[in-house]
C-alpha cells in the first residue's frame, strides 16, 4: 500500500475490521517512513459471471431476478421473505462456487426448482409452469402425478 502523504510502499496494519455490511476489511495502516496513519478497504475481487439465454444471447448474472421470480411463485402462500431469500442465496453460492464463467439459464431454473421443492408444493408448480412452459393442461398434470408420487 502507499502512503498518501511521502508515496512510501513500507506500512503496518494498525487496526482490521468488518465494515458494517460485512463485505469489505477496514484496515488502519501507518506509514513505516512518515509516521502518518490512513485507511484501506480490502474488498473481494468478484469475476462476472454471464447467464446464457435459451436464444444464446448472454447478459450478466443478477440474483435480483431470481428473487423476483421466487417472490411471484411464493405469492400468497406461507413461505417467509427471509426463506425466500435464504433460499436466492443458497442459489448464488451455487452459482459462484461453480467457477464458470458462463452458467446455462436452465441450470440457475434447476437450481431453484429443487429448492422450491423442498419449500412449497404451490410455489414449485406455479415457477416450474413458466420455467418449464407447460404447453396445455396435460403437461400440467403430469407435473403434478409426478409431484403427488414423490410425496
Amino acid at each position: 500500500m502507499k502512503c498518501r502523504y511521502c508515496l512510501s510502499t513500507e506500512s503496518k496494519v494498525v487496526d482490521s475490521r468488518p465494515t458494517d455490511d460485512g463485505t469489505s476489511i477496514r484496515r488502519r495502516r501507518e506509514c513505516i517512513n512518515c509516521g502518518k496513519r490512513f485507511t484501506t478497504y480490502e474488498k473481494i475481487e468478484e469475476i462476472p459471471i454471464m447467464v446464457v439465454k435459451k436464444d444464446g444471447s448472454r447478459e450478466p448474472f443478477d440474483s435480483s431476478k431470481i428473487l423476483s421470480g421466487v417472490r411471484k411463485a411464493c405469492e400468497k402462500r406461507p413461505v417467509s421473505s427471509a426463506d425466500q431469500e435464504l433460499l436466492v442465496d443458497s442459489v448464488v453460492r451455487e452459482v459462484f462456487n461453480s467457477l464458470e464463467q458462463e452458467v446455462p439459464s436452465n441450470a440457475i431454473g434447476e437450481m431453484v426448482i429443487r429448492r422450491l421443492k423442498d419449500l412449497d408444493d404451490v410455489a414449485y408448480v406455479r415457477f416450474a409452469s413458466v420455467y418449464r412452459q407447460f404447453k396445455d393442461i396435460s403437461t400440467f398434470m403430469e407435473e403434478l402425478k409426478l409431484l403427488l408420487d414423490e410425496k
